[in-house]
């Protein structure tokens, strides 16, 4: 690390930086010094001329030199109120100064030396310095104002943190000194449910003292480099690290920042844990050219995101571009759509003896070529295109087809679980696409349930309440899956007519790393079970937790653990042939 670093320097980087782009551009020193000379030149001129008596010829017709004088006077006045049009500050005072100097020759001139010629410069003057005094003015104002334009241009106005424009701009300068930097972006993991569940004004507290953390890392340069964090957009916040001289110095740097979002944020009494995903990529190493650079760190967050493991940093790599052409996975979608390429795998559900208690369908699409396509991929691309509806359509239709069958021929007691968005759960023939598919695929309504997430029901409690209510007249279960992910979550369960909780596996994977992490699963099954629901734990994968799970009396489990996702083969032989056994 440059132990000759300026560390005031560092603690006022984002200031400078903001400062720097804030300034307006001022005319270059040559024009002062041109303006200053025409002025000195007409001056002498002028003071030649007037107390001259002479007649000069132009053309045929004789000029005293007085009248000269004028002109020359005229644009030595001119030159002053130039001096502040183009020079600011600098210009107004060499103009006063010079009219102070200029003001007393004139006046001694016409009460000494009796240049009575010389009264109408007089004038000309007391014009000048209201020209100049007024036009300074103006310039100071304008000045101000387009310093507020530019403050708004470069400041995120919640968080008081530098924009997007001001961190870009930014980088351009770093890469035309040509030195080493991180580009960083960051985001704020799970914040959608902040949002969803206590409301934009707590969510946009949580940005501030996120942003405030952030900028004290900076600003005392905890780290031991030069920061600069902006925020760009909602949750996501990019964070540029000068002058490193290696990746663990810049890793280093950004472990800092993932350590500032340890410690719980208090606000009105709820107390937020937050974590984020940080991908980064350096300069020049993986990119010479701004914008590349920042896609790639993008990228690289975005993968980290997507894995959801105990790691939250990662450094762009070519590979990462693969996954991320989203032009490529939207036409792959509308490919398999169009080719019947969509289909599904069917997920396991047991009750804590290790019998089966039904399955999830679990979306799948192939490619042109046969292989499978990673649903974090083609679902939100799907999502963004509109094509979600005709996705999901597709696979409840191929798996309650296959479901009915199996119930036919077999006498086994379980269910199917299809999960709903939000987008198609709210679609006005909702329940009759559903109506429809159960006397199509002969699936009894008691054998089938639906799973939606906590966030279906906080965007629209009264609506989705509706739709679901229609379904459970009809005999559906409902399932609320990924549940303790949000906040103040079981306020909503006495408006949602459902009958399972899903507890998301990020608290099954902590569950037995201390004793508040498996109170907290407890606790929820425990209301759970006061409020006559039944529980299912997702994501158990090790025979250490699904002993807990029994400890504390969870009712069912999935996860890798007794069932990974099975075709509709191995699903059957699992039903028909070898209900009781362990899956792998």
């Amino acid at each position: 690390m440059n132990g000759s670093r300026d560390e005031k320097g560092n603690t006022r980087i984002m200031e400078k930086t903001l400062e720097d782009l804030a300034r307006r551009r001022e005319t270059s020193a040559g024009v002062f010094v041109l303006l200053l000379v025409i002025y000195i030149i007409a001056a002498i001129i002028v003071s030649r001329a007037a107390g001259s008596g002479e007649i000069v010829m132009f053309g045929s017709n004789p000029i005293p030199m007085y009248a000269i004088a004028g002109v020359f006077s005229a644009v030595s006045n001119m030159c002053l109120i130039l001096m502040v049009v183009f020079c600011g500050k600098a210009g107004f005072i060499t103009s006063v100064i010079l009219i102070m100097i200029q003001l007393p020759v004139i006046v001694g001139g016409i009460f000494v030396l009796h240049r009575y010629s010389s009264i109408p410069g007089i004038f000309g003057i007391f014009l000048t310095v209201i020209a100049v005094v007024f036009i300074y003015r103006d310039r100071i104002k304008e000045k101000e104002y387009l310093k507020h334009i530019r403050e708004q241009a470069t400041r995120d106005v919640l968080t008081g943190l530098p924009n997007g424009f001001a961190s870009t701009e930014l980088a351009r300068d770093i890469i035309r000194r040509g030195r080493p930097f991180a580009a960083v972006t960051i985001d704020i993991n799970g914040f959608k449910n902040i949002n969803d569940t206590m409301g934009f004004d707590k969510g946009n507290r949580v940005l501030t003292e996120i942003a405030s953390r952030f900028k004290s890392i900076a600003d005392q340069s905890l780290a031991g480099t030069l920061d600069f964090v902006s925020r760009i957009n909602g949750d996501e916040f990019s964070l540029i690290i000068q002058d490193i001289e290696s990746e663990e110095e810049a890793v280093n740097t950004i472990k800092q920042y993932e350590a500032a979002l340890t410690e719980k944020i208090h606000i009105d009494g709820y107390d937020f844990l937050v974590n984020a995903s940080f991908g980064y990529a350096l300069y020049p190493d993986d990119s010479e050219d701004i914008d590349p650079l920042f896609s790639y760190s993008v990228a690289a967050m975005k993968e980290i995101k997507r894995i959801n493991s105990g790691e939250h940093i990662l450094r762009f790599t070519p590979d990462l571009l693969k996954t991320r052409n989203l032009l490529v996975v939207d036409n792959k979608i509308r490919e398999a759509i169009e080719k019947d390429m969509v289909g599904f795998y069917l997920q396991p559900q047991f009750d804590m003896s290790h019998r089966l208690r039904g399955f999830e369908a679990l979306a799948r699409m192939k490619d042109a070529d046969g292989n499978f396509v990673n649903p974090e991929e083609f679902i939100p691309s799907a999502e963004r295109m509109g094509l979600i509806d005709s996705l999901d359509l597709t696979v409840y239709r191929k798996a309650m087809a296959f479901f009915g069958d199996l119930l036919r021929r077999s006498d086994a007691d379980i269910v199917l679980c299809i999960n709903v968005s939000v987008k198609h759960l709210m679609k006005t023939d909702f329940v009759e696409e559903i109506k429809g598919l159960i006397e199509e695929c002969g699936v009894p309504a008691d054998r089938l349930e639906i799973e939606i997430t906590e966030s279906v029901m906080i965007e629209s409690v009264e609506k989705a309440s509706g739709r679901l209510n229609a379904l459970k007249d009809m005999g559906i279960g409902i399932a609320i899956d990924d549940f303790g992910t949000g906040y103040s979550s079981l306020s909503y369960l006495n408006s949602i007519p459902s009958d399972i909780l899903k507890i998301d596996k990020s608290f099954i994977d902590i569950m037995n790393t201390g004793d508040s992490s498996k109170k907290y699963v407890e606790a929820i099954i425990s209301l759970a079970h006061v409020m006559d629901y039944r529980v299912i734990a997702e994501g158990v994968e090790e025979q250490a937790q699904l002993e807990t799970l029994k400890s504390i009396d969870c009712d069912y489990i999935q996860g890798f653990l007794w069932g990974r996702p099975l075709s509709k083969e191995a699903a059957e032989e699992l039903v028909l042939g070898k209900q009781d056994t362990p899956v792998s």
